[in-house]
C-alpha cells in the first residue's frame, strides 16, 4: 500500500459523488433522498481513509509522507505535489470528521435545492482537504482560493435574511487578502524559479523583500482566521449562514489561516515573523480580551459563540508566533480543539433553532428540565470551551500561554485574562439557556435530543474529553513537525545574523537581496 495514491483518492472521492448528484433524475423528493445518502456515504468513505491515513502515519518522523508528485505543469516547474507531516495530518482528518458531522446535521433542517447543497458541501470538502495537503504553493493557492466559492453559494442560498450581505462581505474580506497572497506567489516564483513549498523553506528570500512578502502573506491568513481587527466579516457570516455552513467555518476554514502561518510565515520569512512577532502578540491580546468582552454582552448565541471563536483565534496566533515548541504545539492543539467544540456548539445552537426558529438566549431556559441529554452534551462543551483541566480546550490554551510566557510575560499575563472572560460569557450562556426559570411555554415544551443528533454529539463531546485526558495521542505526531519547523526558524534567523543584527531583542533585517531593489 505504499504506492496506493490515498490522498488523490480523499480529493477525488468527493467530487466523484458530486457529480453522480449532477446526474440524479425523478422527483424532488427522490432526488433530494438520493442526493443525502449519496453525500454522506462519500463523505464516510472520505473520512475512512483519513483515519486509515492517520492509522498508517508514522509519528517518529518529521517527513513529509503518502507522498505524491506528478508534473503539471514542467515547463514552469509547478507540480501536483501532495503530503502530509505532523502539522498537517490532524486538519485533513478534522475536516474529513466534520464534512459527514454537517450533511447529517442538514438532514431535516435543508428543504430547498438539496441537491445544490450537497453538491456545494462536496466540493467544499474537497477545496479543505486539498489546501492542507497540497506542497506545491500554486496548488496550494488553488484549494485555498477555491474554498470561497462552496462556500460563498452555502451562505447565500440557505442563509438567513441578511444572507447575500454576509455572502459578499465574507467573499470580499477573504478575497481582499488573498490577491495579496497571489502577489506574493508570483514574486516567490520569480526569486527562486519554482513554487515547490519545501523547495521554497529551503532558499528563504532576504532582506526587505522578506518583510514585504512576510506582510502579503500576513494579509491573507490574518483575514482568513480572523484577527482583530479584520474579523468583522465572521459574526455576520456566522449568523446568516445554515447550521452547517457555521460548523464547517469555524472548525475547518478558519484553521486554514493559522496553518498558513505555520507552513509559509515562519519557515519561509524567519527574519519577518522575529521583527513582527511583537505585532502579532498585541494583535493577539487586543483579539482575546476586545471579542471576549464583545461576546459577554451578546443576546444572539451565534454571535455570542462566533466572537469566542476570535478570541481563541487570538490564543492560536500567540502560541504560534512564540516560535516556541509549547507554542507552536498549543497553537495547533487548540485549533484542532476549537474545530471540534466550536462545531459542536454551533451544532447545539441548531438544535435550539430548529425547534423554536429563534437564537435569542432570553428565549430559553430552565432546558435542564424537559432536554436532560441536551444540556449534559451542551455542558460538556462550555466546560471544554472555557478550558476545564481534562478536556481539550485547556491543553490548547496552556501551551500557548506558556510559549507566550518564555517570551513576552506582560503579553501573556494579559492573555491570560480571556481565560477568565471566556468562563464568564459562556456559563452566562449555559445558565440563561439550560437553567433558570421557564418563562416561555414553547421553549418547555421542546423534546430531548433523538436518534440522529446524539450520532453527532456523543462522537464530538467523546473527542473532547479523550484527546483533553490524552493530549499525546496528538502531540505525539505532532511533535517532530514542530521540531523541524523551529531548526527552520532558527537556521534562517542564524544565517540572516551573517549581514544583519539584533537590537534589544528585536531583529533588525538583513539589506535587500542582491538584485531586489
Amino acid at each position: 500500500m505504499v504506492d496506493f495514491p490515498i490522498l488523490s483518492l480523499m480529493l477525488a472521492l468527493p467530487l466523484i459523488g458530486a457529480l453522480f448528484i449532477v446526474t440524479i433524475r425523478g422527483d424532488e423528493e427522490s432526488v433530494a433522498r438520493n442526493a443525502k445518502y449519496t453525500a454522506f456515504y462519500c463523505a464516510v468513505f472520505t473520512l475512512a481513509l483519513a483515519l486509515y491515513m492517520l492509522a498508517r502515519f508514522d509519528g517518529g518522523t518529521a517527513d513529509f509522507q503518502f507522498v505524491e508528485h506528478y508534473a503539471w505543469f514542467p515547463s514552469l516547474d509547478i507540480a501536483y505535489h501532495l503530503g502530509v507531516d505532523g502539522i498537517s495530518l490532524f486538519f485533513v482528518v478534522l475536516s474529513a470528521l466534520l464534512t459527514p458531522v454537517c450533511i447529517l446535521a442538514s438532514w431535516n433542517g435543508i428543504k430547498k435545492r438539496v441537491k445544490e447543497y450537497m453538491i456545494a458541501f462536496l466540493i467544499l470538502e474537497t477545496m479543505m482537504i486539498g489546501t492542507f495537503i497540497a506542497l506545491d504553493a500554486v496548488l496550494f493557492y488553488v484549494f485555498f482560493e477555491g474554498v470561497l466559492i462552496p462556500m460563498f453559494i452555502i451562505i447565500g442560498v440557505w442563509g438567513g435574511p441578511r444572507r447575500v450581505y454576509a455572502a459578499f462581505k465574507f467573499f470580499l474580506y477573504t478575497l481582499l487578502g488573498s490577491v495579496l497572497l497571489l502577489l506574493a506567489l508570483l514574486t516567490l516564483y520569480f526569486q527562486v524559479g519554482t513554487t515547490d513549498i519545501p523547495t521554497l523553506i529551503a532558499n528563504p528570500v532576504a532582506g526587505t523583500l522578506q518583510m514585504w512578502l512576510w506582510v502579503a502573506f500576513f494579509a491573507a491568513f490574518a483575514v482568513k482566521m480572523p484577527m482583530w481587527p479584520v474579523h468583522t466579516w465572521l459574526p455576520d457570516a456566522h449568523v446568516e449562514a445554515p447550521t452547517a455552513g457555521s460548523v464547517i467555518l469555524a472548525g475547518v476554514l478558519l484553521k486554514m489561516g493559522g496553518y498558513g502561518f505555520l507552513r509559509f510565515s515562519l519557515p519561509m520569512f524567519p527574519e519577518a515573523s522575529a521583527y513582527f512577532a511583537d505585532f502579532v502578540f498585541w494583535l493577539s491580546v487586543i483579539a482575546i480580551i476586545y471579542t471576549s468582552l464583545v461576546a459577554l454582552v451578546q443576546d444572539d448565541m451565534k454571535k455570542l459563540i462566533a466572537y469566542s471563536s476570535v478570541a481563541h483565534m487570538g490564543f492560536v496566533t500567540l502560541g504560534i508566533f512564540t516560535a516556541t515548541v509549547a507554542g507552536i504545539q498549543g497553537g495547533i492543539f487548540q485549533m484542532i480543539s476549537h474545530g471540534i467544540i466550536s462545531g459542536a456548539l454551533f451544532l447545539i445552537v441548531g438544535v435550539l433553532y430548529d425547534r423554536l426558529h429563534t437564537r435569542e438566549i432570553a428565549r430559553y431556559g430552565g432546558l435542564v428540565k424537559n432536554m436532560p441529554k441536551f444540556a449534559v452534551m451542551f455542558m460538556i462543551l462550555m466546560l471544554g470551551s472555557v478550558g476545564l483541566p481534562g478536556t481539550s480546550g485547556f491543553v490548547g490554551e496552556f501551551l500557548s500561554l506558556l510559549g507566550a510566557f518564555q517570551v513576552n510575560m506582560l503579553v501573556a499575563l494579559l492573555a491570560t485574562t480571556g481565560v477568565v472572560l471566556g468562563a464568564a460569557y459562556m456559563l452566562r450562556l449555559y445558565r440563561l439557556t439550560v437553567f433558570g426559570e421557564q418563562k416561555h411555554q414553547d421553549a418547555a415544551a421542546m423534546p430531548d435530543l433523538d436518534k440522529r443528533e446524539l450520532v453527532l454529539f456523543v462522537p464530538l463531546v467523546a473527542l473532547v474529553i479523550i484527546i483533553g485526558i490524552f493530549p499525546n495521542l496528538i502531540l505525539d505526531r505532532v511533535g517532530p513537525s514542530v521540531d523541524r519547523l523551529i531548526m527552520q526558524y532558527e537556521a534562517g534567523l542564524e544565517s540572516g545574523l551573517e549581514t544583519g543584527q539584533k537590537s534589544d531583542g528585536v531583529f533588525v533585517p538583513r539589506g535587500p537581496q542582491e538584485g531586489v531593489e
